[in-house]
């Protein structure tokens, strides 16, 4: 016996048999408090179904579609237990964005965020005012030169049919190639126009004089020939103006310090440890992606 005992091999089935026996036992007892196989839907657990239902523009459930729906709702919660039960909620990154995100709209206490009243609202947009700023906005026509059909050449043609037209009693040069896209735009805002022909032609532009043909300014296709009708510049509105959009950017800033606040209050009970400080190569090397 003394000699059979002294076996590592069977040293090792002993001591993983204890083990297995201690894990069940554990196991055992925490189960029934820990899982529950009892699934209980209440009548506002069914309402909330219908309501779900009905809130995707359908008619009123059938009964057979209420059994449906309370079967998609059993299967999912079963689902849900048994995911929890595997442990699949551990290290995923999906599962921690979403819990965290909901957290965060727990920080939201709408109790605490009251309607702002009309004065309050003037005295914050007073100083904000700069933030609800009007764009610029232009409008104007052009006529274009296209380095497709002129080569090199396309500027320097676009250069003489400007001075023909300052000589000439004709309102617009006429002489240029058809465009894509339109040859009039109006009331543009500098964010129009450089989604259109680029950034440095929506620059140039509200810098032009109205009233009279200039150029000749270069875009993403070419080079054109610009007139501007009318010329509206960036504003600051007056309260009255921008009330609706004012409230909205307070209240959400409000709502911005409430979360900001909860948090620093959570973050306040953790104890942070953080690795020594790395030289940036160790930091894009952990970074980087690991070959298997």
């Amino acid at each position: 016996m003394r000699r059979w005992l002294r076996e590592p091999l069977l040293q090792c089935v002993l001591a993983g048999l204890a083990l297995f026996v201690v894990y069940d036992l554990r196991h055992r007892d925490a189960e029934p408090t820990e899982r529950s196989h009892r699934i209980e839907l209440t009548a506002d657990d069914l309402r909330q179904v219908a309501f779900a239902w009905a809130a995707q523009g359908r008619a009123a459930p059938s009964s057979e579609e209420i059994r449906l729906l309370t079967e998609a709702r059993v299967r999912e919660e079963i689902l849900y237990r048994e995911a929890l039960a595997l442990g699949l909620d551990q290290d995923d990154a999906i599962v921690r964005r979403r819990l965290a995100q909901k957290m965060e709209f727990l920080f939201e206490d709408v109790a605490r965020l009251q309607e702002p009243t009309d004065a309050e609202l003037r005295a914050w947009f007073a100083t904000n005012a700069e933030g609800f700023t009007l764009p610029a906005r232009i409008t104007f026509r052009h006529v274009y030169f296209s380095p497709d059909h002129r080569g090199a050449g396309a500027r320097e043609d676009a250069a003489r049919a400007l001075a023909r037209s300052a000589t000439s009693a004709a309102d617009t040069p006429g002489l240029g190639d058809p465009f894509m896209f339109q040859d009039h735009y109006g009331e543009r805002t500098p964010d129009d126009v450089a989604r259109t022909f680029g950034p440095g032609f929506a620059g140039a532009v509200f810098e032009l004089p109205a009233g009279r043909w200039a150029g000749p300014v270069e875009s993403g296709y070419g080079w054109h020939l610009v007139r501007v009708d009318a010329l509206t510049p960036a504003r600051v509105p007056v309260f009255e103006e921008a009330r609706a959009e004012v409230r909205t950017t307070w209240i959400e800033e409000q709502r911005a310090a409430i979360r900001a606040a909860a948090f620093e209050a959570l973050r306040a009970g953790y104890e942070v440890v953080l690795p020594d400080a790395l030289p940036p190569a160790a930091v894009t090397a952990m970074a980087a992606p690991t070959s298997r």
